[in-house]
């Protein structure tokens, strides 16, 4: 029986690889999640919401990107499993401000222990400076792009059937 072995990384180009291990690590950080019952896209809406409480869904849906309707189901979702709630703003009566629970505040922590686990076996191989100077230079290629820090690029596709965008 013959066996293939792979090739090195070493020949691909950097747009691959960063693909590549991006895909990688999105897929082993959603399976880190399952037991919690949470997919990423989740653990990102939990982390906007603490990080400007009392954000309207309207805010929200443009600072993620995603579609108004689409993350209405989503945080139904997730008002159904006691993490955020819908309060009247202070602000504006027509819309609802959003807030974590306290069960939606202990999520988070699990995730951010989840999410630090996560970063040590994907950048295992590198020492501690090797990984300062690749998110040093992963931030400039972000901020080159324009991408909303902290912010995933996929919440548009959350919710949407294949071939729907």
């Amino acid at each position: 029986m013959s066996s293939i072995q792979p090739k090195s990384h070493q020949k691909a180009g950097i747009a691959f690889l960063l693909a590549q291990i991006g895909a990688h690590g999105a897929e082993k950080f959603a399976e880190r999640l399952e037991p919690l019952k949470l997919t990423p896209a989740h653990a990102g809406i939990l982390r906007a919401i603490e990080s400007e409480r009392g954000i309207s869904q309207r805010r929200l849906a443009s600072l993620l990107g995603m579609f108004p309707s689409r993350l209405v189901l989503v945080l139904d979702s997730m008002e159904k499993m006691g993490l955020v709630e819908r309060k009247a703003s202070a602000e504006d009566r027509r819309t609802y401000a959003l807030h974590l629970t306290a069960r939606g505040r202990n999520r988070l922590r699990e995730i951010g222990n989840i999410a630090r686990e996560h970063q040590n076996s994907l950048c295992g191989s590198l020492n501690p400076d090797e990984q300062v100077a690749l998110s040093n230079l992963l931030s400039r290629i972000a901020d080159e792009q324009r991408l909303t820090p902290g912010i995933h690029p996929g919440y548009k596709h959350v919710g949407a059937s294949p071939g729907a965008d």
